[in-house]
């Protein structure tokens, strides 16, 4: 009975300990908001992140940036919210959702045409989306998807736009349009050059687009978030040479 006695209170100072640990761990969950293209080097960064501050755990939220945007402004409780395009950045700042100082460019992209990589048609130039076997072209919705507003920009800086737009197939993020060209469901798409890179054996590139301003990503620190520093210290991350590097092997180009 004594021996009992004493392991007992041995026991229950144990699963005390282990509830504050489990407590602490979830306190120090980081979540991150990020645009679609970038889902697979956000997800090779979160693990290297973790092993350099161990208790920190990151979950990544991926979507269109006007769709995280729309729910951070609601008051979804994200702690770094990173964007395709500067436009989406900039309504977050101007509704006073950005930690001040904590906003910057940390990669860059380019927009290219991709088809189907068996049996895709030919195509050299922009102007020959405006041939009649072009029926459907996949690319983000203008009003919600920052690839599709950089789709657009470009179609009419080309005076084509009316010509390609009865043609378009809208799509809610980047990656859907992606995947409707791997699927073959359309004549061709426009998505960033790292999807591109992401589905290589199922789509093929035909050019680079130019827009008309540069596809720039912006990341910061949320005001509506619990883990400012945490969130700092993942930004220096994607800044520095290790989290760059990993950003180039999918394909974004430096800020």
């Amino acid at each position: 009975m004594p021996l009992v006695k004493t392991i007992r209170p041995v026991v229950l100072i144990c699963l005390i300990a282990a509830s504050i640990l489990s407590t602490a761990a979830r306190a120090a969950d980081l979540t991150v908001s990020a645009a679609a293209s970038l889902t697979q080097a956000f997800r090779e960064l979160g693990p290297g992140f973790e092993s350099l501050h161990p208790g920190i755990q990151v979950h990544f939220n991926f979507a269109s940036s006007d769709t995280l945007f729309a729910q951070i402004s609601k008051g979804a409780p994200v702690d770094v919210f990173a964007s395709a395009d500067q436009e989406t950045m900039d309504k977050a700042q101007a509704q006073h959702l950005l930690a001040p100082g904590t906003r910057r460019d940390f990669a860059s992209n380019e927009l290219v045409l991709v088809v189907p990589a068996e049996g895709g048609l030919r195509m050299a130039a922009l102007s020959d989306l405006a041939r009649p076997e072009v029926k459907r072209i996949a690319m983000g919705r203008p009003g919600g998807v920052p690839a599709g507003r950089y789709t657009q920009q470009a179609l009419e800086a080309a005076r084509l736009w009316s010509a390609v737009e009865p043609k378009a197939i809208y799509t809610t993020h980047v990656r859907q349009a992606l995947d409707y060209v791997a699927r073959g469901e359309v004549d061709a798409g426009f998505v960033y050059a790292t999807d591109a890179a992401a589905q290589k054996g199922k789509v093929k590139t035909l050019f680079r687009v130019p827009t008309p301003k540069p596809i720039a990503y912006p990341i910061a620190v949320t005001v509506g978030g619990n883990h400012a520093a945490h969130g700092k210290k993942l930004i220096d991350y994607l800044m520095s040479p290790v989290g760059q590097a990993v950003l180039a092997k999918h394909g974004f180009g430096k800020p």
